[in-house]
Formats: structure tokens, C-alpha cells, sequence
């Protein structure tokens, strides 16, 4: 099988500006990143599907291999249904924060700001811990140990 180089540029390129997009502040760029990213994927599946063959409708003086293979075509469909339920809600999500706050940019929630700058020691869970813990003891209220009786 042979690719196309030209689609595996375009692929990579494509995927790069997406995930830079996506990474950005504003929601805005992370929904360009967004369709750039859903782009990118569905020309890597149109890639992988192959070279191009008949329909994959039966016919019987075709033989199987001059087929084209319909699953990356399925599998583009889906691909292009949910980048555009996913850029539908991003859109939605713009315009909420566009129409609260007048500004397009994300900024850091107080709560994810406190809960960064404590420290990871907590008192129940890492305090030194006696060497005996069982809670089974003997008459005389000796520890019982595993085995003795």
C-alpha cells in the first residue's frame, strides 16, 4: 500500500495547530483547535482507509481486493458527527461566557487555586503508625500474633 505524502504533511500540520490551539486560554481558539484536531483525524482515517477501489457494493465478477474498504468511511461519518456536536456545544458554552462576563478568556478557578498550593501531608492518613496494630489480643491482653494461640 502507498500513501500520499502530501496527506500525511497535511495531517501532521493539522494536528500540530490543533493541539497548540487547544492548549490556548481563550474558547474561542480551543474551538478552532477543535475542528482543526477533528480535520486532522478524519484525513489520517481517509488515509489509512487505502487506495481508492469500486464501491463496496457486491458484484460477482469483482474480486475482493478491488474493493474499497468501507469502515474508515464509517468511521469518518461518526468522526464528523461528533466534532459537530462537540463544536456545537463549545459555541453554546462561548456565547454563556460572552454574554456573563464579556470576555472570552478562561480564568483560574479560587477553589483549584487552594487546592494547588496545599500541601499532600494529611495527618489521618501519613502520622507514624505504632508497630503493633493488631486488635486481637489474648486473656492478659497481649497482642495475638498469627500462629501463636
Amino acid at each position: 500500500m502507498s500513501v500520499n505524502i502530501t496527506f500525511v504533511v497535511v495531517t501532521g500540520v493539522l494536528l500540530a495547530a490543533g493541539f497548540y490551539l487547544v492548549l490556548e486560554r481563550t474558547l474561542t481558539r480551543v474551538l478552532l483547535g477543535i475542528m482543526l484536531l477533528g480535520n486532522g483525524i478524519n484525513l489520517l482515517l481517509l488515509t489509512s482507509g487505502g487506495r481508492k477501489g469500486a464501491a463496496p457494493l457486491f458484484n460477482p465478477e469483482v474480486p475482493a481486493d478491488e474493493y474499497s474498504d468501507p469502515l474508515p468511511q464509517a468511521l469518518i461519518l461518526t468522526a464528523i458527527v461528533i466534532t459537530f456536536a462537540v463544536t456545537a456545544f463549545l459555541l453554546a458554552m462561548i456565547y454563556r461566557s460572552w454574554t456573563l462576563t464579556s470576555a472570552d478568556e478562561l480564568t483560574d478557578d479560587t477553589e483549584d487555586i487552594k487546592v494547588s498550593q496545599k500541601t499532600a501531608y494529611d495527618e489521618e492518613e501519613d502520622s507514624p503508625v505504632a508497630e503493633d496494630t493488631t486488635e486481637f489480643v489474648d486473656e492478659e491482653g497481649r497482642p495475638v500474633r498469627e500462629g501463636e494461640e
